[in-house]
């Protein structure tokens, strides 16, 4: 099978001005999405409540005049950037078979991630309700009851594990700035700083899910486990925690105005 012309239709696709406009608005909806978490965690930290993750955002989204309008345009938005980031999965140009691998594995997962934030909005635009962190504990216990589940719990909480790793490293060494036509001189230092806190922040959140997740798996607890929201909420209840979550609270938020940055400036 010529696979030449396949991938030239996705290329073409991939590279139109449609789908580029479209990838940009999914880089500001995270963005928005993001904004939210943090201000959440921050509420969270202060005492004032609420579900810090991607639910919990855009619940507050959906409760707000004109939310239903705006998720619909976050779903059609996050799923584009979703579809743009699979697309790229198979264009690496490269002949080393390991570097295609991490590639393929890396936008591809990033591209599903979206496509997940994506259904999640469009659930909330139809009225109805999602909670990351009951499906994270659902997906917990089946695991758990499961023969053979517990290794793919711990795989699943290696893997969060290591993007979190991935996302300080990216942040505290600023790869990120590869996927962004950085400007020069001074107006491109606050979106390296905006980019390394925003990292770092979500980096850390992530890693500490993991570390929940790897947990339950270790005590065969379901309980133990947590999403984003509930891995936050129990690093408030470490000492200090309260103000380590205010402090990721305010990455959340560098992170999201970040995003807003990058679909203006990204490299697509």
């Amino acid at each position: 099978m010529n696979t030449r012309p396949a991938k030239k239709v996705a290329r073409d696709t991939r590279s139109s001005d449609a789908l580029h406009f479209l990838a940009r608005a999914g880089f500001a909806v995270n963005g928005l999405v993001h904004i939210m978490i943090g201000l959440i965690a921050f509420g969270v930290a202060t005492g004032t409540g609420g579900q810090a993750d991607q639910s919990g955002a855009l619940s507050q989204i959906a409760a707000n005049p004109g939310g239903t309008a705006i998720l619909w345009v976050a779903a059609v938005a996050l799923a584009a950037l979703g579809f743009w980031l699979i697309l790229g999965a198979f264009l690496l140009p490269s002949s080393d078979p390991k570097k295609k691998v991490v590639h393929f594995l890396s936008e591809a997962g990033k591209g599903v991630a979206y496509l997940a934030v994506a259904g999640t909005a469009v659930t909330f635009a139809l009225g109805g309700s999602s909670s990351s962190e009951r499906d994270v504990d659902t997906l917990s216990a089946q695991l758990i009851a499961a023969p053979g589940g517990i290794l793919v719990l711990w795989a699943i909480a290696l893997v969060v594990f290591g993007v979190g790793v991935y996302f300080v490293t990216k942040g505290v060494k600023r790869r990120f700035i590869d996927d962004i036509d950085l400007p020069s001189g001074k107006a491109g230092k606050p979106i390296v700083i905006l980019g390394v806190v925003g990292y770092v922040a979500k980096g850390i959140a992530l890693a500490f899910m993991g570390i929940l997740l790897g947990i339950a798996a270790f005590r065969t607890d379901p309980s133990q486990a947590a999403g984003l929201d509930g891995s936050l909420k129990t690093l408030a209840e470490l000492p200090l925690g309260q103000v380590i979550l205010g402090i990721i609270g305010l990455g959340f938020m560098a992170y999201g105005v970040y995003c807003f940055v990058r679909a203006r400036i990204a490299r697509l």
